[in-house]
């Protein structure tokens, strides 16, 4: 297998559920502290030795798309007038060994279609696909690095899972795994938005997976699943027919930016972690909290 060089990013959702802050601006702009969310997962990939972003989008989100390509009037402006510290966040937005490219998603099939559109781009190569809606906070390593160094040594497909409340399978993919060690399973099965009792376990795929080009042929030979839509869940269930899948505990804390409670939980935790609010602002929030 050739290594991981290219991500997918689906970004062709809606957002509705920060309606109406999404209405006419894409859901993965929404900015956690001063970097929009889809910046965050791109860092990721980057970090990760990912020098191929694929993202897969939909009307209304033109806005992902210029934040990453080259702003020439805010440049030529912030270098007049000597702001030579904005000036270097904007270049570095993007590295320069980093490409980008859309691929339009016409109908909102579901996250497997989503997926598939991408096959041209992607080929006969293993890749990523990152949700940037699940902002994971991991150092040293990212969760997309230690999930890459994982493929690197076993050449499978890899999946991000964590525990969740069992009360909450109905929101994820769950999978049923034999343990191989103490951050890595087998998977023996996976299930889209099961039941709490139906669900095969509490471990739940979150937003991070590594795939087989395989993935591409199960996907387009599947029928419709949960929701009337194409489900990656189904095509990777398919997958373990073929070849082997793990199931990989990263390590690292993660972020349901998807629920509004998530996104705030994350905003305010990165601002604690920011090297110019983190003080000023930590002192706010007791303030704040001794007045209530």
């Amino acid at each position: 297998m050739k290594p991981i060089k290219k991500a997918v990013f689906p970004v062709a959702g809606l957002g509705t559920r920060f309606l109406p802050a999404t209405k006419a601006s894409p859901k993965e702009m929404l900015t956690v502290v001063d970097k929009p969310l889809i910046q965050y997962a791109v860092e990721e990939a980057v970090e990760a030795g990912i020098d191929q972003i694929v993202f897969i989008t939909g009307r209304t989100k033109r806005a992902i798309s210029d934040h990453f390509d080259k702003a020439y009037e805010l440049e030529a402006e912030l270098e007049s007038k000597g702001k030579t510290k904005l000036l270097e966040l904007v270049r570095d937005v993007l590295p320069s060994h980093v490409s980008c490219i859309d691929i339009r998603q016409s109908e909102a099939l579901g996250l497997g279609h989503a997926v598939l559109c991408a096959k041209p781009v992607v080929g006969n190569e293993p890749f990523a696909v990152i949700l940037a809606d699940d902002l994971i906070d991991a150092k040293p390593r990212g969760c997309m690095t230690q999930m890459v160094d994982h493929y690197n040594q076993h050449q499978v497909s890899v999946l991000g899972v964590q525990e969740v409340d069992p009360s909450e399978t109905e929101k994820y993919g769950v999978v049923k795994v034999r343990p191989i060690n103490d951050h890595v399973s087998k998977v023996e099965a996976i299930v889209e938005k099961p039941k709490p009792s139906e669900a095969p376990s509490n471990l739940a795929v979150v937003g991070r997976y590594i795939l087989t080009p395989r993935i591409f042929s199960l996907l387009e030979n599947m029928e419709k699943g949960a929701g009337g839509e194409y489900q990656l869940t189904d095509a990777i269930a398919l997958l373990l027919n073929y070849e082997a899948v793990h199931a990989y505990r990263f390590e690292g804390k993660r972020y349901d930016c998807g629920s509004k409670l998530g996104y705030l939980e994350a905003t305010v935790e990165h601002a604690l972690q920011h090297p110019e609010l983190k003080d000023d602002f930590l002192a706010y929030l007791k303030d704040f909290t001794a007045s209530l």
